[in-house]
């Protein structure tokens, strides 16, 4: 029977289907066992969350937006921003889930030839493969089109010769994707082309950049010293490559806004469960509008967040364009997040900063997404370019 609901009934959703609320269920459950306490570990010991990655794999949860042919659950982004948030929502933010299933998982899906879907979708779903994504450099932060990182066609391989830095992951990944550049590199719009290079090919190195942030995916810089890389290995048509990363790029930041948001909503749970318990004065904290207001209006602020995320997912899973959305999210949800976990540290005093309770330590990574993977004000650039028609300002 042909359903009722109109079209593009998806993107109008905005409550979470039965199916959708299962999912966040079972992830919860699962992220749960692990909890704040496993995270800070990993954290510590600058080892990669893999216990967790592996009890979500056996899931099936990494691989539930991909096609089902490839071992995936068929489903789509919004299912994976579910993963995402939940995780973060029971302590155990996992940036890992932005770049395998999510940059990757979606580039191949709709770039990759049929061969490269079969070599590498099927170790995405099920979290055999770790990827990482190279796509930063000393000159290309907030402008890719500065990238200088560039492959030279040589018969049947590129030789790639540049750096790239803040690589997350690098050190623990099986393949790794990078976008270089193989136009002239005296235009101003350059031609770029994706490659996915073996981390262990000759000519690459990479060293760690020490970072505030605790978590367990460590940043690293890049080198390529001519590194050979098979033709057969170009994800999309040479010269496309900046159009072609923005099918993962955009994921990417939509992926960033439901961590933002399950980090708020994680801090928001822990400091009204302070708040209902801790006393000063004769009554609890919470009853107290100084309180009181700023966990009200953090609460405000991650759902105007969330439902923004749905929306740029939900419009990404229809194939529609997602720009506007997308960027949106992101700086909606990073602001609600650093604003719902600021006010929680503020909420328990001193106790905020105290590590067993769990919160300061999610501090620089909550403040991150105000930076990457696009900042605050290249949002708004965006948005004033491209929503409001305003003339260009760089």
């Amino acid at each position: 029977m042909k359903s009722s609901a109109p079209e593009g009934s998806r993107v109008l959703r905005s409550r979470g289907s039965e199916e959708e609320n299962m999912l966040r269920e079972a992830v919860s459950g699962i992220a749960a066992e692990f909890g704040p306490v496993y995270y800070r570990r990993v954290c510590a010991t600058g080892a990669p969350a893999r216990e967790l990655w592996e009890a979500l794999a056996e899931r099936g949860f990494l691989g539930v937006h991909l096609p089902e042919r490839y071992g995936g659950g068929g489903r789509g982004l919004r299912e994976l921003t579910v993963i995402m948030e939940e995780t973060a929502a029971s302590g155990c933010p996992m940036l890992l889930l932005m770049l395998s299933p999510g940059i990757i998982g979606m580039i191949v899906n709709r770039h990759g030839t049929p061969r490269q879907k079969d070599r590498w979708l099927p170790g995405v779903a099920d979290g055999s493969l770790r990827f990482s994504f190279a796509l930063t450099e000393p000159d290309a932060g907030s402008n890719s089109h500065n990238i200088c990182t560039t492959a030279r066609r040589e018969g049947d391989r590129y030789v790639v010769n540049g750096q790239k830095c803040f690589i997350s992951g690098a050190n623990d990944c099986d393949e790794m994707m990078v976008v270089t550049r193989t136009g002239s590199s005296g235009e101003q719009r350059g031609r770029f082309t994706i490659l996915m290079i073996d981390p262990k090919s000759p000519g690459l190195a990479m060293q760690p950049v020490p970072a505030a942030p605790q978590i367990p995916e460590q940043q690293f810089t890049v080198n390529f010293d001519d590194v050979h890389v098979p033709v057969e290995r170009r994800i999309g048509d040479e010269g496309n490559g900046l159009r072609v990363a923005f099918d993962g790029m955009n994921p990417e930041r939509i992926l960033s806004s439901a961590l933002s948001s399950g980090i708020g909503r994680w801090a928001l749970k822990r400091a009204c469960q302070y708040a209902r318990t801790r006393r000063v004065w004769p009554s609890a904290i919470g009853a107290h509008q100084a309180i009181a207001h700023p966990l009200a209006e953090a609460k405000v602020r991650l759902e105007q967040a969330r439902l923004m995320t749905n929306k740029a997912a939900a419009l990404y899973d229809a194939g529609s364009s997602v720009g506007e959305s997308a960027n949106i999210a992101k700086f909606a949800s990073a602001e609600a997040g650093v604003f719902a976990l600021d006010r929680a540290i503020q909420t328990h005093g001193g106790n905020g900063v105290a590590s067993d309770y769990d919160l300061s330590s999610f501090w620089f990574l909550a403040r991150l997404q105000l930076i990457a993977p696009v900042s605050r004000e290249s949002v708004l650039n965006y948005v004033a370019e491209h929503s409001l028609d305003l003339p260009r300002s760089y």
